[in-house]
């Protein structure tokens, strides 16, 4: 299957206030006529009051606001579609782009914690053939603001009480919804920056809890590494065999199981954060136990304490010859890494009854 490195042409996204460091906001207020302080005040309404709504900028002469929210606040993201699951409490996202591209989120809250996952491109040109994104080839990538808009409208769901249990905060951040991170590495470190930013310059993120997940593009893997921020890398490795990887995920044939994991542990080196290998289960293709044994085994061969391996029951698509494993044989699976000493947990996979797996939703609306 060819890989797909480069988006379709289609129009840039219209200038927003997240795609622009401070200094630049203020630049942009300057030329507006306005005071250089009203950059701030702006910046505290977005990533403290989570707003872009001119009304709920009081503080700002209404001739003002309209003229700052016309140039750095335009609408970006269009909700199409959502569905809901486990009460309430999942929350799935169809987003419309300026352009008519597609995207989806899926906000989570949980007992003790909220967890928001984020696309970072529509569609993705890495064509795993078991992952409803891959099979729908990539559009193009997201701006930086294109994926903290997506940020700012779950916290500010979750801070008006729209999911039930009450007010609250995001918690988390997963870049594991469509498309390849990595590949589109200037926008989704943007959106790190302003994740953990502190207030009034960004969300106020730890790092620790920001997840960003690769299929294994070694050198932005080390780019990443050269950041110093510490977030969490999540490997999308799915087979510890090249002959499978390569079928499973065609990236494989540029950059080995061997170079994936070798960058892994030097990201866990440089950062000190344990690495997540997510893993999968597809029925009778790589959920063989000689296979778990196989990831023990090259796991402990660059150390201990490194790594936490996620076994990921499949979402299936509709249609799909990929299914998940059967419930006995993901125990055996699971038991196999964890003789070897091999923390495991297996992911919790909510959303199933929602077309949880991203991309569904915007490959049902092109049918």
């Amino acid at each position: 299957m060819p890989l797909s490195f480069t988006a379709k042409r289609r129009g840039k996204p219209p200038r927003h206030f997240a795609d622009l460091a401070p200094e630049e906001v203020r630049e942009v207020v300057e030329a507006l006529g306005e005071k250089p302080y009203r950059a701030k005040q702006l910046a505290t309404h977005y990533y403290a009051h989570l707003t872009r709504d001119p009304e709920g900028m009081t503080d700002l002469p209404a001739a003002t606001r309209d003229v700052l929210a016309e140039n750095l606040f335009p609408q970006l993201l269009t909700a199409a579609r959502t569905m809901e699951a486990d009460g309430g409490t999942t929350v799935k996202t169809l987003w419309h782009l300026f352009d008519a591209a597609k995207v989806e989120s899926v906000l989570m809250r949980y007992p003790r914690r909220t967890t928001l996952c984020v696309s970072s491109q529509a569609g993705c040109g890495m064509a795993c053939p078991f992952c409803a994104t891959g099979q729908l080839g990539l559009t193009r990538n997201l701006s930086t603001a294109e994926i903290v808009e997506q940020v700012r409208s779950a916290s500010k769901s979750l801070a008006d009480g729209d999911i039930p249990g009450g007010p609250t905060r995001l918690n988390n951040l997963v870049f594991m919804g469509m498309g390849e991170p990595l590949a589109n590495y200037k926008a989704v470190i943007g959106t790190v920056r302003r994740l953990v930013a502190p207030a009034p310059d960004g969300f106020g993120m730890s790092a620790r809890n920001v997840t960003v997940s690769t299929v294994g593009l070694v050198p932005a893997m080390r780019k990443l590494t050269a950041e110093g921020i510490p977030v969490t890398l999540a490997l999308s490795l799915h087979a510890p065999d090249d002959e499978l990887r390569s079928e499973l995920v065609p990236v494989n044939t540029k950059w080995s199981v061997d170079e994936a994991l070798d960058a892994a542990r030097e990201y866990f080196e440089a950062t000190g954060r344990r690495v997540s290998i997510e893993y999968a289960l597809i029925k009778d293709m790589n959920d063989h136990a000689w296979r778990a044994d196989l990831l023990g085994e090259k796991l402990n061969a660059r150390g201990k304490g490194w790594v936490h391996v996620n076994p990921i029951p499949l979402n299936p698509t509709p249609g799909s010859i990929w299914t998940a494993s059967d419930r006995d044989v993901e125990d055996e699976f699971v038991a196999r890494l964890r003789a070897h000493g091999t923390p495991t947990t297996v992911r919790d996979t909510r959303g199933s009854d929602i077309d949880g797996a991203c991309g569904q939703l915007a490959a049902e609306e092109d049918e």
